[in-house]
């Protein structure tokens, strides 16, 4: 479940709660009953693996492998 800081706009009082996502948000502070709001963060997120950035998608140039040498067979003799 996530959690949700809160501050109050009356007294600055600030704190945090654990919501479902289905919980109405809370509209009263704690200490002194005045109306809150949520306060909205950056989150940090981190990529793992392979796959999220550009030069793992990016179309790699292939080189073509060198000719392979063929064994040479004695050329037949004429009878």
């Amino acid at each position: 479940m996530p959690t949700y800081q809160y501050a109050c706009i009356a007294c600055d009082h600030e704190f945090e709660v654990v919501q479902s996502f289905s919980d109405e948000s809370l509209t009263k502070c704690p200490e002194c009953q005045g109306e809150i709001r949520k306060i909205y963060s950056a989150v940090g997120v981190v990529f793992k693996g392979s796959g999220f950035y550009k030069t793992d998608s990016a179309k790699k140039s292939v080189t073509p492998d060198p000719p392979k040498a063929s064994p040479t067979s004695p050329a037949p003799k004429a009878d």
